[in-house]
């Protein structure tokens, strides 16, 4: 019997533009929203992102107490998860990609340790007498470090609820540690310090301080700083911040200032989310418009009036500007919805994710070039 034509051959597969393959130097410039969540509820705002450990999860509190799951590789919503009774923020993904720490805004000041499978709580953890400011899950085990506006940074080991540790410091907004989860960095807003521990003798007095005085506006009563943040290479610390001057850009080991990372344009009341320091108001909450890249070079952040997003080049040209050592934005990241309240680059892809009333996803697109500011 005679035989027709053969069918043609499938088409190839899409390029992988998310391709963790890919330098980011490549495609730094490229990246272009690609998927729009809208919240359920409206005048919802998200108030943290985080990616899980592998990067296929995108998790987003809300201001409506509503923690939303979605998938960083489909590009799709996976999960509805309400917190009603205790309110939610600073939402992070543990170790396991089905269970959640986060911070609760509402009832109490605990930390609750959410299974996502069954929407069950596993553990509360129990000690802050006032709202925990910061969240810093530890990158080698099942250790959490909390601040909170109660003067204390309490270390946690996820199988307990009461902490392993605890230090009394000043106004310790923000804590981070170091990506050999050697160093624990704690911004202390009141005295314009960082402090640096060594984990395995957190007790001691720290072994380094970093005097941050010499960096704040004149007319600042306390530093509007919203995120501490190191490198991946360790080299570079970054203190986001709601100043006019910029982010700040320190050298690791030593604190000496590298330059200030200004935004292109002059921030408005209500355009950035308040820093913990900040007298309490009606603004949704934060936790700074800044990330890092997962190669170390690039700072993402929110251009501080318009939608779009900016990047800073931290191995870029240095600028005098008066007293100042700057470093301005290398190009702009166009968004024509939602400003880029939040930001959080994905450490295992080359892609991001934005937030503000929406949730967004930003892939390369090799079809645009960079655009200029």
């Amino acid at each position: 019997m005679a035989q027709g034509p053969s069918p043609p051959p499938p088409p190839p597969p899409p390029p992988s533009n998310g391709d963790k393959s890919q330098k980011t130097s490549d495609i730094i410039g490229t990246l272009r929203p690609t998927k729009l969540f809208k919240l359920s509820k409206p005048n919802t705002h998200v108030t943290s992102l985080d990616f899980d450990d592998e990067g296929q999860l995108l998790l987003a509190a809300c201001s409506d107490d509503s923690l939303q799951l979605y998938s960083a590789r489909d590009g799709t919503h996976q999960k509805l998860c309400l917190s009603q009774k205790y309110g939610c923020h600073l939402a992070r993904f543990s170790h396991h990609s089905q269970s959640i720490y986060y911070a609760s805004t509402k009832f109490d000041d605990n930390i609750r340790y959410l299974s996502t499978h069954d929407n069950n709580y596993i553990r509360y953890f129990k000690g802050h007498s006032a709202a925990v400011t910061d969240l810093a899950p530890c990158p080698s085990n099942d250790m959490l470090l909390s601040c909170s506006a109660d003067n204390t940074v309490r270390l946690w080991n996820s199988k307990s609820q009461y902490a392993q540790a605890r230090l009394n410091l000043a106004t310790p907004y923000l804590a981070t540690f170091d990506p050999t989860a050697s160093v624990i960095a704690i911004a202390s807003a009141s005295t314009s310090s960082i402090l640096l521990y060594d984990l395995r003798n957190y007790e001691q007095e720290p072994f380094a301080t970093f005097d941050m005085r010499e960096y704040d506006p004149p007319s600042s009563n306390l530093p509007e700083w919203t995120k501490l943040e190191f490198s991946n290479d360790g080299k570079s610390l970054l203190v986001s911040t709601n100043h006019g001057q910029g982010h700040l850009l320190l050298d690791a080991f030593t604190g000496m200032l590298k330059a200030h990372l200004p935004r292109p344009y002059q921030s408005t009341w209500g355009v950035l989310r308040p820093a913990p320091s900040a007298t309490p108001s009606k603004l949704p909450l934060g936790q700074g418009d800044t990330s890092f890249t997962a190669d170390g070079r690039y700072v993402i952040g929110g251009s501080g009036a318009d939608r779009d997003a900016v990047v800073w080049d931290t191995q870029g040209t240095v600028k005098k500007e008066g007293e100042r050592k700057v470093i301005r934005p290398m190009c702009s990241l166009p968004c024509d919805r939602g400003k880029a309240a939040l930001v959080l680059w994905n450490h295992r892809f080359n892609m991001m994710a934005t937030a503000d009333t929406e949730v967004i996803m930003w892939l390369p697109d090799e079809h645009v070039g960079m655009k200029s500011l």
